[in-house]
């Protein structure tokens, strides 16, 4: 049968195959592959009982190693629009590396009913789906619901952001547990501790990612220089059009990405984190990142 790996504990596998779960193990030939089955993994299984075992791991689309997972549609992040307020840079760094991975972003602002989201929500139209959701009232779960149908997505974000009751809202049967914020760091608790892959009612699944504290583009990716305006699709239309051919778009005279950021066809907010990873990205050492897993 052929199955996908919904959770994993140890060498324990949760495999979902015709509409039944199975305990399994892997293969041994696997380890000797350096080859370790994950969630989001599309397998073969054989045997029954105590003796199921995954005999055959499919290629991948797309991993991710923290947390890890195959295969994914989407990447939803979600940022609360206080307490704690989102870190823009760190979104964008984030959204650049899931398009790099050829993941789509979707981006979701909870806590609406404590501040304006307009701001923040304005960065990002046109560019990315964005959602607005009231997880105290549910306002706006339907449609991120409607949006995941049928495709295997992650939630992602900062600890306190409300992943979990945004969870509870989408899959209230899942019941997943949630943490207060912790004024004094200005997170919430690590109330996720390991990733478990649910199933939609409308299908497709879901992820529940651990809290993420901080972001380091190194950690997940390497984008080097040349290739980070790739990341920001609504530069897309004006690469290529350029008066330099290795136009960096950051402060070229000619240069038709700033002429369409001067002209209020590119949020500055975007522009100023592709300037920031631009910079960092130009530190990087061809040579010194042979290894380029996210």
């Amino acid at each position: 049968m052929q199955g996908v790996i919904t959770s994993s504990f140890g060498d324990s596998f949760t495999v979902a195959a015709e509409g039944k779960l199975y305990t399994c193990r892997a293969r041994g030939t696997f380890r000797n592959r350096d080859l370790c089955p994950i969630c989001g993994d599309r397998v073969e299984i054989s045997g029954s009982g105590e003796e199921t075992i995954i005999t055959e791991l499919y290629p991948r689309k797309n991993e991710i190693v923290r947390p890890p997972l195959a295969n994914l549609d989407q990447l939803v992040f979600v940022c609360s629009v206080i307490e704690p307020p989102p870190n823009i840079l760190n979104l964008d760094k984030f959204t650049a590396v899931s398009v790099y991975k050829g993941i789509a972003p979707v981006i979701v602002f909870t806590k609406t009913d404590k501040s304006d989201v307009g701001r923040y929500a304005d960065i990002y139209r046109g560019v990315f789906p964005t959602y607005k959701i009231d997880n105290l009232t549910g306002e706006g779960t339907d449609e991120l619901r409607e949006a995941l149908k049928g495709k295997f997505s992650a939630l992602a974000g900062n600890s306190g952001v409300g992943k979990s009751s945004l969870l509870n809202n989408l899959c209230p049967e899942i019941n997943a547990r949630t943490g207060e914020i912790s004024r004094k760091l200005g997170r919430g608790r690590h109330t996720t501790r390991r990733t478990e892959i649910f199933p939609l009612p409308g299908g497709g699944y879901i992820a529940d990612t651990p809290g993420f504290a901080a972001f380091s583009t190194e950690r997940y990716d390497i984008i080097f220089k040349d290739e980070l305006a790739d990341c920001f699709p609504e530069f897309s239309e004006y690469i290529g059009s350029c008066r330099f051919p290795d136009c960096s778009h950051t402060k070229e005279q000619g240069c038709a990405v700033l002429d369409a950021l001067h002209s209020g066809k590119i949020n500055p907010s975007r522009h100023n984190s592709y300037c920031e990873m631009y910079r960092e990205a130009s530190k990087l050492k061809p040579w010194e990142h042979k290894d380029r897993r996210l």
